[in-house]
């Protein structure tokens, strides 16, 4: 006659259901609508948690080109850290948030969320966005802008902008 014992909690502990994570190091990522490249992501490492609600952290760091439909740069971001939310399509990005476009607008933040669906940026943090010629606006409840970052709302907001002399006569 033979027999076998199971410890109680190695059996209790096969039903559960356990996370799992992938890690991704030197990351480059292409996103693309209409078979049109519209981003590129890079990021030195790459979280992915599977559960009921899949995220992606990227921890470390991250940087996003967004195209135009001509495949030219219109935008950059760069963040400290990334988390984005796959059954949302939002992306949230925190500490030392930095976005510009090809105009030389460069927004400054310490949070901000992308709209991967809608393409937009916004944050009901404080930011600042500089322009060319020493302008600069402030959005002391945050902003909204386009993905491109060709145009933006400040909430709250004020700046300076410099203005031509009217008083000069038109050549």
């Amino acid at each position: 006659m033979c027999s076998c014992e199971n410890n109680i909690q190695e059996v209790r502990n096969l039903g559960i259901k356990k996370t799992g994570q992938e890690i991704a190091e030197n990351v480059e990522s292409y996103m693309s609508q209409d078979g049109k490249v519209k981003a590129k992501l890079i990021s030195p490492l790459m979280l992915r948690t599977e559960s009921d609600t899949p995220v992606v952290e990227f921890p470390k760091t991250l940087r996003v080109d967004f195209y135009g439909d001509s495949i030219k740069l219109e935008s950059r971001l760069f963040a400290k850290y990334g988390r984005y939310q796959e059954n949302q399509g939002k992306v949230f990005l925190r500490d030392s948030v930095v976005v510009f476009n090809v105009k030389g607008d460069t927004l400054f933040t310490n949070e901000l969320w992308w709209d991967r669906d809608k393409a937009i940026f916004y944050t009901d943090k404080h930011v600042l966005i500089k322009q060319p010629f020493n302008q600069q606006f402030e959005g002391k409840d945050g902003m909204t802008a386009d993905q491109s970052f060709k145009s933006w709302t400040l909430l709250n907001g004020s700046g300076v902008r410099n203005v031509p002399d009217s008083s000069l006569p038109a050549n």
